[in-house]
């Protein structure tokens, strides 16, 4: 391992708290100049249904100042309201997720929010958003109240007691909708997902999807398909990577970590679980992100082997252990749009020292680079918790994160343009 740990910049100095969300979307428009943030007067609050979060973008070329577009109740600490740049547009255009109430659509209550920001022109959309596909023509949408029920961290609150859920519906899955018209329909079932190398530990699980994503040509889609029958208990999530087309065709099995469940036994007590267990469970598929349009990176096992593996999307593809004995835990990873000799990533917090680790991995000599530590209060819990998302710049020159370590949420920039241009690289 070398170390050359570049200072990390905070982006603005007011006093509210800021962060963007998950890893895989980047937060910097195509310019470089403006990055997109959640804005909240907390540090940390316990999500419900009325707590609202400012959408809006930082201007780093106009020191730093924060624009407000918008204001959302539909958002949670890990992904926020999966605000994203939307391509394709003559002018820059966002789209998040918001709550709209007294409608017919699929998802009560929910929906999205497309948005120019120059104009502050808007429409929304039946549907709320999950991902955008790079081109802006369509998108592809969960319900965000089976979420809260099934994985809480990735949900959007309920207003009032959880709904019961149908286990395996038919009439529930991934939504394609068309991000022009509004029109949508359901990609793939519940129902399907539990019929599609079925394993006897769906039988009496809750089935959901997450980690959903669309490679670069937005011709094919990957997500983990998830089941449990104690929700209260991460440590009893099953997984599976699958791949599908964007109408639902040649869908692809490219792994399953279905394994025995003793916690399901009565007397188990999920308490006993700490906060990062999960995280680093042997069965864990978790972070999948595209490398191209054909490979897929992802943390999980393979071959009874668990380390960072990257996937050829085929019916026999290929699975390459990537940085044996280097990357040895789970991470939040990512490619440099410019050059694929660079990956992103970053470590959960330290059991002693609560230390999260930001790094850049070269695949051609398989060398790892520090990029610094940083400390996040061991206070905090899944659903609340503050990880780095590394995130890069469309130039490959810098990396976004979301961190706490000064008692704020705020965003920084490290500029990684010395070491990804240096000699002989």
């Amino acid at each position: 391992m070398t170390d050359s740990s570049p200072v990390a910049r905070q982006i603005g100095d007011d006093s509210f708290n800021y962060f963007f969300g998950y890893y895989n979307k980047t937060n910097w428009d195509e310019s470089g100049r403006f990055l997109l943030a959640h804005q909240v007067p907390w540090v940390n609050h316990r999500i419900e249904a009325n707590l609202s979060a400012r959408v809006g973008y930082f201007d780093t070329h106009s020191g730093d100042r924060f624009t407000t577009i918008g204001e959302t109740t539909a958002w949670n600490w890990q992904m926020g309201a999966q605000l994203q740049w939307l391509g394709g547009q003559p002018r820059p255009t966002v789209i998040y997720n918001a709550r709209r109430f007294g409608t017919q659509d699929r998802f009560p209550g929910f929906c999205s929010v497309v948005q120019e920001i120059e104009t502050g022109q808007e429409r929304r959309l039946p549907l709320p958003i999950y991902v955008a596909s790079p081109d802006g023509r369509w998108g592809l949408s969960v319900n965000y109240r089976r979420l809260w029920v099934a994985h809480q961290t990735i949900g959007y609150s309920e207003l009032g007691a959880a709904s019961e859920l149908d286990p395996y519906p038919q009439d529930d899955g991934i939504y394609r909708m068309d991000l022009s018209s509004g029109a949508y329909d359901l990609l793939i079932s519940y129902a399907a997902l539990r019929a599609f190398h079925p394993k006897d530990s769906m039988q009496k699980a809750l089935h959901w999807v997450s980690h959903i994503e669309i490679n670069p040509s937005s011709n094919r889609i990957l997500f983990l398909h998830r089941w449990t029958e104690r929700v209260a208990d991460e440590t009893c999530f099953l997984h599976r990577l699958i791949t599908v087309n964007p109408d639902g065709s040649d869908m692809r099995l490219l792994e399953c970590s279905d394994h025995p469940l003793p916690h399901l036994e009565a007397d188990f007590d999920p308490s006993s679980v700490g906060t990062f267990d999960y995280e680093k469970s042997e069965y864990q598929i978790s972070h999948p992100l595209w490398k191209d349009d054909r490979h897929i990176i992802v943390w999980g096992p393979h071959a009874g082997e668990i380390h960072y593996h990257l996937y050829e999307d085929a019916a026999d593809g290929s699975v390459q252990v990537i940085g044996r004995d280097i990357l040895t835990e789970n991470g939040h990873m990512s490619f440099s749009p410019t050059n694929q000799r660079w990956m992103i990533s970053d470590t959960y917090p330290d059991s002693q020292t609560s230390i999260r680790e930001l790094f850049l991995f070269d695949m051609d000599d398989e060398s790892r680079t520090s990029l610094g530590g940083f400390y996040t209060s061991p206070d905090l819990g899944k659903e609340n918790r503050c990880d780095l998302h590394p995130r890069w710049s469309p130039d490959g020159t810098q990396v976004c994160i979301d961190s706490i370590h000064e008692a704020r949420r705020r965003l920084y920039v490290a500029d990684v343009s010395s070491i990804v241009t240096s000699a002989g690289r």
